[in-house]
């Protein structure tokens, strides 16, 4: 049988902020393995390049690898502003 969560005044919050924590883990499990990517291929890069070769399909690659990472860091930091809002809403219900 379903709980109904209007009895229990922040549980709703309790499982957002749960859900949240999550989700921040894994950006940030994203965030370190698209660095660790980014590394890789920047040394791909330079490998190619030693021998006067240019390869602009890996510099545009790496570049696509750059922007990518911005943009996690970017979901990153939303997801903890997130985070940091509904722990403040769950303390002034608990207050309450």
């Amino acid at each position: 049988m379903p709980i109904c969560l209007l009895h229990f005044p922040g549980a709703d919050t309790e499982a957002a902020i749960r859900a949240e924590e999550l989700q921040l883990r894994q950006a940030k499990a994203d965030v370190s393995a698209g660095q660790a990517r980014l590394r890789d291929q920047e040394c791909l890069l330079v490998d190619m390049t030693v021998g006067s070769r240019t390869v602009p399909e890996a510099e545009r690659f790496v570049a696509l690898l750059k922007g990518c990472l911005v943009e996690w860091e970017r979901h990153r930091v939303l997801i903890e502003q997130r985070l940091a809002y509904l722990k403040e809403r769950h303390r002034r219900e608990a207050q309450s």
